[in-house]
């Protein structure tokens, strides 16, 4: 059913005044309290600025008090034929197409030649035919034109001229018996990741169907859909918060003001080349980079397997070092970023547990101000229109081909994978990249202005006041973190298996402290803070029995963990039934007789005779127990020695590849082959090796691989 309504839609303050509406007050002055109080001006739909001379807002009828609502409807069923008020008659026009206002501009020159005619002396007959004659009208239509705009003021009569059909409102037919229909659609339409219009439709006519529902054609209830629902509410519904975002264009912010190292940002890149390291390791390299933001040039960068804090505080450091101290950081909301080394005592981390009294990070305590970037928001670091440039002109240098594998998982080359890159020239190529990045001219930035960004950091680094640091402060950059307390006995610290100690420690047995050190050489001490900063003094390390450097503990953490997967792989293999499915046995097996149920306890020993052994029930051990250690390392020992006993001896990668790949040609020639070839067939194809060595033998064949 269709909604009722005012003449008049839309209200200025001086208007409602004049108006004299119950539960209104009779001044602009009390309706402008009033529309802030109750914030009209919020409600969306309801509040619009006025066009035209004056300005002012204008208030929808609906923001009104029932009783006002009330009185504009009274109002208009008492007078139905009343005359239309300007502003909505200027309303309207402003809705009109091209083609009705140019009819209103006719009719509206013709009226004016008729009052030249009328003031000449001609009669107001003759001049009305003459203007009749002249627009090939009646002379019956040029008295209706001058019947729309008896009592109108000559600057608003264009408004009042336009033609009536296109004006009227268009009065929809009554929609109460497709409302369960519609509902229905736009209930499983407006959802994220939603279904496209017409499978929803389709689902909907079922549901109307089924419940004896009205419906609408696909198009209709389309757009009556797009009618009942704003377009940004729709964009919302399907897409989410993302979606919406893009439905409003982004902010601008210049960047003009902040002079050379007023401001730098960082981030992390993947470059989508295969590069081979010094230990035989091939993957994509990554690249943690700071660019000032003044001036768009890269200023340091470091490359690694991964992203983590030792190469960005090391590509920090040489910022530090080669430029001075920036004011402020614009960081990704990273690991990398946000470690405590770095960004310690930031309340605004993305990352990590923020507490009270956690150590300063290298940043706060330099006074440099942290800004982090909206997490999912590419578009608020700048730096990352920089990676697309090196993504697109270093990633596809000619010196790279065969190494490059696309920008996307669809994307590949054809001769993906065939080639690897030595990690030095893929450094010297990035170098060169960076280089001809920061010295290209042409740049169309307003701070560039046609200059390379080279030239306009220099140009303001020449003029600004740059902060350089002090050996403290470079003593700083230059270590990790490590938050811990002093030994309640004699003070001294232990780390990655390392003592540290000296003398004054002994005077503070369980003091909480920081310890910084440099993560390349654990062996050369650490230098002890106080939690607040305040530098403490020397430790100097004792037992030497740990590893060299800090990255060698990362490996051999990782190197644990890809033993534990093993390990776990391996008592899955040996465990070929689940626990419910032992459990689910047992049960469906019936109870003996109490004579059967007769302890039997037998305790595993190995590496002794049975003769010798006494038998002892078995007991619950706790994780720590020597015994149940003993045992394990045992079991895992025989399994392993299993194995190796059963796998072909001297077999190389080549040999196993062949040897499998023969299992598959078997089966693909339609050769029935064993339930036990095909599970251990399986898992080979899923390999690391099976995905390189195949490449080279569907191009070469056997003679590839030595076969």
């Amino acid at each position: 059913m269709m909604r009722v309504q005012p003449e008049k839609l839309w209200w200025t303050a001086d208007e409602l005044a004049a108006a004299k509406l119950p539960d209104l007050p009779g001044s602009k002055r009390g309706i402008n309290y009033k529309a802030e109080t109750f914030g009209w001006q919020q409600i969306p739909g309801c509040a619009r600025r006025k066009a035209g001379r004056g300005g002012g807002w204008q208030y929808h009828w609906s923001v009104l008090p029932s009783a006002a609502q009330k009185a504009l409807l009274s109002a208009k069923q008492a007078a139905p034929n009343a005359p239309m008020g300007r502003d909505l008659a200027w309303d309207q026009y402003a809705q009109l197409s091209q083609k009705a206002k140019d009819i209103a501009k006719a009719r509206l020159e013709g009226l004016q030649h008729l009052e030249l005619l009328v003031a000449a002396g001609t009669t107001h007959v003759a001049a009305a035919s003459e203007v009749g004659r002249l627009n090939g009208v009646s002379v019956r239509t040029v008295y209706n034109w001058l019947n729309m705009i008896a009592g109108v003021e000559a600057a608003d009569r264009l408004a009042y001229l336009a033609p009536k059909h296109q004006i009227a409102e268009r009065k929809s037919q009554p929609d109460r018996a497709v409302r369960p229909f519609m509902d229905r659609l736009k209930s499983q339409y407006l959802q994220l990741a939603g279904q496209t219009f017409r499978k929803c439709y389709r689902d909907a006519v079922k549901k109307a169907k089924a419940e004896g529902w009205p419906i609408l054609e696909e198009k209709t209830a389309k757009r009556r859909l797009e009618k009942e629902v704003p377009r940004v509410a729709i964009v919302f519904a399907r897409e989410g918060v993302l979606g919406l975002e893009r439905c409003f264009p982004a902010q601008i912010r210049d960047r003009s003001s902040l002079g050379a190292l007023g401001a730098v940002s960082a981030d992390c890149h993947k470059f989508d080349v295969f590069v081979q390291w010094p230990d035989g390791t091939i993957n994509r390299p990554q690249m943690v980079a700071f660019q000032d933001l003044y001036s768009n040039k890269l200023l340091s960068w470091r490359v690694d397997h991964t992203p983590n804090k030792v190469m960005v505080m090391s590509a920090f450091g040489e910022l530090v070092e080669r430029w001075g101290i920036p004011r402020k950081c614009q960081f990704d909301n990273g690991r990398e970023f946000a470690n405590k080394w770095m960004t310690g005592g930031t309340p605004t981390r993305f990352r990590f547990k923020v507490r009270e009294d956690e150590a300063l990070g290298v940043l706060p305590m330099m006074g440099i101000d942290i800004h982090w970037a909206s997490p999912g928001r590419g578009q608020s670091k700048p730096i990352e229109r920089a990676f697309r440039d090196l993504a697109s002109d270093v990633a596809k240098d000619p010196r790279f081909h065969g190494a490059y594998v696309g920008n996307r998982p669809d994307a590949k080359p054809e001769n993906y994978g065939s080639r690897a890159i030595p990690i030095d020239t893929f450094l010297k190529v990035l170098d060169g990249g960076i280089e001809e990045f920061n010295a290209r001219d042409g740049r169309l930035t307003d701070v560039a202005a046609g200059r390379s960004f080279d030239e306009a950091f220099e140009e303001s680094f020449a003029t600004s006041v740059i902060r350089k640091a002090t050996d403290e402060q470079r003593r700083l950059w230059l270590m990790g973190q490590h938050e811990c307390k002093l030994n309640r006995q004699n003070g001294s610290i232990k780390f990655q298996s390392n003592v540290y100690h000296s003398y004054w420690m002994s005077d503070h047995p369980k003091r909480e402290v920081v310890a910084r050190f440099d993560p390349e050489d654990l062996h050369s001490g650490l230098h002890v803070y106080d939690i607040d900063g305040t530098y403490l003094g020397f430790a100097e390390c004792q037992q030497k029995i740990g590893f060299f450097d800090l990255a060698s503990a990362q490996k051999q953490a990782r190197k644990t963990a890809r033993i534990k997967r093993a390990q776990k792989q391996l008592l899955k293999a040996q465990r070929p039934l689940s626990i419910s499915k032992i459990s689910a046995d047992l049960d469906a097996i019936a109870p003996g007789s109490e004579e059967d149920l007769v302890a039997k306890v037998v305790a595993p020993e190995f590496g002794r005779k049975s003769a010798s052994v006494e038998m002892k029930p078995l007991r619950y051990h706790s994780v720590d127990d020597p015994a149940v250690t003993a045992e394990h390392e045992a079991i895992i020992c025989e399994l392993s020695a299993r194995l190796e006993a059963k796998a072909t001896p001297q077999e190389d990668a080549n040999a196993r590849f062949l040897r499998f790949q023969a299992i598959k040609d078997r089966a693909d020639g339609g050769e029935r082959i064993g339930t036990e070839e095909a599970r251990k067939l399986r898992s080979y194809m899923e390999t690391a090796e099976y995905q390189a060595l195949i490449l080279i033998y569907e191009e070469h064949g056997r003679a590839g691989l030595g076969g």
